[in-house]
């Protein structure tokens, strides 16, 4: 044991002393213990995975310590979110010598062995001054390939209701040289209401009929009080980086009426998803270039009567994000736009004004009902901590009800957490909105 020691001691003191590396030793482990913060990191890699890729916001956490001090508590904290999403026994840090003075190489090594069985997840935790808490839990065991899911969620933010209720799936990812997946969730919702979306609708107690004949653009308001969804869906890999979703969407609801009558909303779903990505994340060899990401993504959901749907529509979606980073330094620049044909229910009508379109606005306020028709665009600029952002975005449903309107905001956001101030920029006196909280 004390060899062992002594052996590592032996090649981690030149670099913690800050003399050159040996030549033609420039892929020497080091004890990670023995870097400290004077370092900066080079480049980071994972090794030992090659069956599955990681999820978009792992890879930019990942990403993100290039050009960073060297952080043993962050590293390995990293660690253990590779070790939770790719359920795989271990992940270890290991640090090797740069090609710059005072630069070390990153490398997260995965132990494959036998599979985490178990995880916990938090995929959503926010605090809106305007709009109250929402939060979204879930646990996870993992036998084989399979995945089986189940969540607890309250969500007042990113629809005009707060639903609250369960969530549970399957999921079974492909392995070797299979690009299908598949997976199957059960979602069941208790629904509140905002007295404005109340009110827009018709008042919820008023027949079901009559609350129709006052809404806007033709109907698709009514207020249901509860939901339950199905969802049967596979993912086909065509040709990474481009993915093809697609499935069916069952969702019953039970409307807040005098006959509290029930209705089906059932539709053919479709998402076609483009994620590539270039730059210094792909090339360790060359830190200072910078890091590029596109993720895209147009979908299409057909109700019809062929699925025995109460209302038939079509909604299209697209949107898409671009991500540069360099350093210290991280730009987004984000895009949606959507279109709905015939008469959806409310969880299916565009909503803007909340954590994430047009950051500072109340959704209420922009349109109670939501809007068959959006667009939305949003620049986010980041150094280090701090981080600024800027909306832009108009939701209708008559092409003379259009307007667009603007917010601005800042904060800081570190490790997926997130402070954020937002104003509104309109006429009279706007009043900010705060924002906080992780993965929003």
């Amino acid at each position: 044991m004390w060899t062992r020691f002594l052996v590592a001691v032996a090649m981690v003191a030149p670099v913690a002393c800050g003399a050159p590396p040996p030549p033609g030793d420039q892929d020497t482990p080091l004890e990670v213990a023995n870097v400290n913060s004077r370092y900066t990191v080079e480049s980071v890699s994972l090794s030992g995975w090659k069956n599955r890729p990681i999820s978009s916001s792992l890879r930019s956490e990942i990403d993100g310590i290039v050009g960073e001090k060297f952080d043993h508590p962050r590293l390995e904290l990293l660690a253990k979110h590779i070790q939770r999403e790719l359920h795989v026994a271990d992940v270890t840090v290991k640090v090797a010598k740069g090609s710059a003075p005072d630069h070390v190489m990153v490398t997260f090594e995965v132990t494959k062995g036998r599979e985490q069985n178990f995880d916990l997840r938090v995929a959503k935790f926010l605090y809106d001054s305007k709009q109250g808490w929402s939060g979204e839990g879930s646990a996870a065991t993992h036998v084989g390939g399979n995945t089986f899911r189940f969540g607890l969620i309250s969500d007042g933010d990113s629809l005009l209701e707060r639903y609250s209720g369960i969530r549970a799936g399957f999921q079974r990812q492909p392995a070797g040289p299979d690009r299908l997946a598949i997976r199957f969730e059960f979602d069941s919702y208790h629904e509140q209401w905002n007295n404005s979306t109340l009110q827009a609708a018709g008042a919820s107690l008023l027949p079901a009929a009559s609350a129709a004949t006052q809404a806007p653009a033709g109907g698709g308001t009514l207020i249901y009080r509860s939901r339950q969804i199905f969802l049967p869906e596979a993912t086909l890999i065509l040709a990474d980086p481009l993915e093809l979703d697609f499935g069916a969407r069952f969702s019953r609801y039970r409307l807040s009426t005098p006959a509290s009558r029930t209705e089906s909303s059932n539709a053919v779903v479709t998402t076609l998803r483009y994620h590539p990505r270039w730059g210094s994340a792909d090339d360790p060899k060359r830190p200072d270039a910078p890091g590029n990401e596109v993720d895209a993504a147009y979908s299409l959901e057909v109700a019809t009567r062929l699925f025995d749907s109460d209302p038939v529509y079509s909604r299209h979606f697209l949107s898409a994000h671009y991500r540069w980073r360099r350093r210290h330094n991280f730009l987004e620049i984000g895009f949606l736009a959507g279109k709905i044909a015939g008469l959806a229910p409310l969880f299916d009508r565009f909503v803007l004004g909340n954590s994430a379109t047009l950051r500072g606005w109340n959704k209420f306020d922009l349109d109670p009902l939501g809007g068959s028709h959006v667009v939305h665009g949003s620049i986010d600029y980041r150094y280090r901590l701090l981080q600024v952002f800027y909306d832009t975005g108009a939701i209708w449903d008559r092409p003379q009800e259009r307007e667009q309107r603007q917010s601005l905001g800042v904060g800081c956001k570190k490790d997926g957490f997130q402070l954020a101030l937002a104003l509104p920029l309109r006429a009279g006196h706007p009043e900010p909105v705060f924002l906080a909280g992780m993965n929003f």
